[in-house]
């Protein structure tokens, strides 16, 4: 039986998986969940009833949350691209950023999108507020972090790589980059070149106008 992901193309986290699965050519089959697809939502809730996507299903497993995801997949279904080192620190660098872009970025950029999903201005104002605040911060972090590099653990583009992207994308989306950050910035226009990123940011265009803070006419 053939890798299955369920998920849906406009969700920074299904995108993280894909980037992976895309780097290494990975065959798989991707099950959109959505109101078109009720038959995929019902699969996805019988096997996952936390409600959380992506979701990753070989055979009889089921692999949940996205970090564990890309290292299965390089432990059960590896590529030419080694997304994690074997050299353990070097791994384990990779692994804290991975962390700190899911954490520290996309959960940032999430207050303001959440604030905007309930359509009451004052909680879409405070949420933004809050998102700005933290997101300010890693980015100055960031800016130092990376200076020096082409990925974002070094040389290598990594399982920190697919964590970034679309945290980076979406976060500048939500409170732009500023030319004071011109080492992030260039880092995540590298990023919207990297093949595996470009093709999920074409396969999510169509769904833009779902984003609650409004899409800029870029990117």
């Amino acid at each position: 039986m053939s890798l299955v992901l369920y998920g849906h193309p406009f969700s920074s986290y299904t995108q993280k998986v894909l980037i992976a699965l895309y780097e290494n050519g990975t065959p798989f089959e991707f099950r959109s969940l959505g109101p078109d697809t009720p038959q995929h939502t019902a699969e996805w809730l019988r096997r996952w009833p936390l409600r959380k996507f992506p979701l990753l299903v070989d055979g009889e497993r089921d692999v949940v949350e996205t970090s564990i995801i890309i290292e299965y997949l390089q432990l059960v279904h590896p590529g030419p691209v080694r997304l994690l080192p074997a050299e353990p620190m070097a791994a384990l660098d990779v692994r804290f950023l991975d962390r700190f872009f899911d954490l520290h970025v996309m959960n940032a950029a999430q207050h303001a999108v959440d604030g905007a999903l309930t359509g009451d201005p004052v909680k879409r104002k405070e949420g933004l507020a809050l998102a700005v605040e933290k997101l300010e911060r890693a980015y100055a972090w960031l800016e130092g972090q990376l200076a020096g590099r082409t990925w974002a653990a070094g040389a290598d583009f990594t399982l920190a790589d697919c964590a970034a992207a679309p945290s980076l994308f979406y976060a500048d989306w939500t409170h732009r980059i500023s030319e004071a950050f011109p080492v992030l910035r260039a880092y995540r226009a590298r990023l919207l070149t990297r093949p595996s990123f470009a093709r999920a940011v074409e396969e999510a265009r169509p769904f833009r106008p779902l984003f609650p803070l409004g899409a800029p006419d870029r990117d």
